[in-house]
């Protein structure tokens, strides 16, 4: 018997995150960032994450159209198409149709791609009832029912298909308040937990709170060497996080905890930048990009910073850019690499291998960047 599984793609996911929207959640965002330019990336993500079961004794069930009919017929999958959607675009209540309809026909696991919003919705119709994983394709991703990347998802669904023993692990749904995100305010709340298919090479996990533990001396000396360090007629794009947040403070800088601003000599030139700001600032210049790491999860790329596009990556180049982060934060990750995810497979190749960390005053260390 063929395995049996279910897909349901959020077409808009992620796409206010270059456009620095901080999120999806809700129809005027979507339609904002549509209009500010946002290319949808759900599709190319989804794609991703299938490929490696192309050709496997696999039938898709789905939902009709851009929710993952469309593209399981398009990559020659056996596909049943269960439903459609009521709106266009979808809704999150056609999430939970779908979610409901994958239920009542037994799948036996739910694929789903989105964002924690995403997650939310599946968690309230599902709950542990039947196994699910996540494609991460949204702007918020702290949930731990999500994969690394879209190719781990595919990877560890293929596990499951070939028969391999894979065990389920409950992980939890956790999502922003996207009005108090986006006025640089992280508020996470636990609305549940799911039954998730565990391999730590490819499972996400639960980003953790920065706050745990007062690190404020050493963020003060990460700051000041950094500082001391930087040069003039240089454009510095600084990344979200507290551990960049100290660096501009050292500036005497406003910054935008959760987006990306541009310095150069020393003031702020432009705050919290889309993708295409940057493309646009950039042109011609000097640059520099200035990150931290996600705690207990090691995104640098791919994780509320999609303003930071492959393209522009490619053009500022590995050697310009700049991680920082405390040991304590590194630690955390029990020896798990720092991942990108920028949605270029073949950038994400190339920036793989050792990389330095600014992780003190006059103090650094090599860490790995790994594709899972």
């Amino acid at each position: 018997m063929s395995f049996r599984l279910g897909l349901i793609i959020n077409p808009l996911a992620g796409v206010g995150g270059s456009v620095a929207l901080k999120g999806s959640d809700g129809a005027e965002v979507a339609r904002q960032a549509l209009e500010l330019g946002a290319v949808p990336r759900a599709q190319e993500r989804t794609r991703a994450a299938l490929e490696p079961l192309q050709g496997m004794d696999l039938e898709v069930l789905t939902w009709a159209g851009d929710m993952g009919g469309d593209l399981a017929c398009e990559m020659g999958f056996a596909t049943r198409v269960l439903g459609q959607a009521n709106s266009v675009p979808s809704s999150a209540q056609d999430t939970c149709s779908a979610a409901r309809a994958l239920l009542e026909a037994r799948v036996d696991l739910v694929l789903f791609a989105g964002g924690d919003g995403t997650a939310r919705n599946i968690c309230e119709t599902l709950g542990e009832r039947i196994p699910v994983l996540g494609v991460p394709a949204g702007v918020k991703i702290h949930s731990g029912v999500y994969a690394l990347t879209p190719q781990a998802a595919g990877q560890l669904v293929a596990m499951l298909v070939q028969g391999e023993l894979v065990s389920i692990e409950e992980q939890e749904v956790r999502d922003l308040d996207e009005e108090a995100f986006r006025a640089g305010q992280v508020r996470a709340r636990f609305y549940g937990e799911m039954r998730v298919p565990s391999e730590h090479r490819y499972l996400q996990h639960v980003k953790n709170a920065s706050n745990r533990e007062d690190e404020s001396l050493v963020l003060d000396d990460i700051a000041a060497d950094f500082v001391d360090q930087m040069e003039p007629d240089i454009l510095y794009l600084m990344g979200s996080g507290s551990t960049v947040a100290a660096i501009m403070a050292e500036l005497g800088l406003d910054n935008t905890l959760l987006g990306v601003d541009a310095v150069l000599d020393g003031e702020v030139i432009a705050a919290d930048c889309t993708a295409k700001q940057l493309l646009e600032l950039t042109q011609g210049r000097d640059v520099r990009i200035v990150i931290t790491l996600i705690g207990g999860q090691g995104h640098i790329i791919g994780r509320g910073n999609q303003q930071l596009s492959a393209e522009l990556l490619k053009r500022v180049g590995r050697d310009n850019l700049h991680l920082v982060a405390t040991r304590t934060k590194l630690n955390a990750l029990e020896g798990r690499p720092l991942i990108i995810d920028s949605g270029d497979a073949e950038l994400d190749r190339d920036w793989s291998g050792l990389v330095q960390v600014h992780t003190g005053y006059r103090d650094a260390v090599l860490y790995r960047i790994a594709v899972p």
